[in-house]
């Protein structure tokens, strides 16, 4: 990545840019993309972002509460982000990852107000390994089918449980290095036949 002055930007210079409107511009509508286009992998960081850290810096502000059960932010992150620390059951958005179930039940809503379902951020090890999930539902044409390593099999059992009401649940935004993947509450996941 090169700076305004066309050398080739330090990393620390290169970290620091999540920070800045333009760069939080560029990722929500990376990020809007993945959302209209479930289960379709899309590059959202460079090599010296955090696709973690970039999806809260678009998404969150002030006036969110996020828990972070894992401990996956730093205090500085944290305070960067000025969002409230809150438990996973009351937070609008919750970091998960994707190798540990959550021990408690995210919001989900309510019939008057659907769009307070908490949104699930989840670290996983990689997209286009493990197994063959086959997506259907709104902004899928006929069938995506996303391949994503790092993920317990269980938390397909907790998300089908917490999206069973429709139009209450959550989404999710999966997370594996610098690329993202988005699965809406809409989106209805086929398990069988995954290999």
């Amino acid at each position: 990545m090169m700076n305004e002055t066309g050398m080739a930007a330090a990393p620390a210079e290169a970290a620091w840019r999540i920070w800045q409107a333009p760069r939080q511009q560029t990722a929500f509508r990376q990020l809007m993309t993945a959302f209209s286009y479930p289960g379709r992998v899309v590059p959202l960081a460079d090599g010296a972002e955090s696709a973690l850290l970039l999806v809260l810096t678009t998404l969150v502000d002030s006036a969110c509460a996020l828990a972070d059960p894992l401990h996956a932010l730093s205090s500085d992150d944290l305070r960067r982000l000025g969002v409230r620390s809150a438990s996973v059951e009351a937070a609008e958005f919750v970091l998960a990852d994707g190798n540990r179930l959550l021990e408690a039940t995210p919001r989900l809503g309510s019939l008057e107000n659907p769009e307070q379902g908490a949104t699930v951020v989840m670290r996983v090890s990689r997209f286009g390994e493990g197994p063959h999930l086959r997506l259907t539902g709104p902004g899928i044409q006929h069938e995506q089918v996303l391949q994503v390593s790092g993920i317990d099999p269980g938390w397909w059992k907790q998300r089908s449980e917490w999206n069973a009401h429709f139009p209450l649940g959550v989404d999710l935004i999966l997370v594996s290095g610098h690329e993202v993947a988005v699965l809406p509450r809409t989106t209805h996941i086929n398990l069988k036949g995954a290999h």
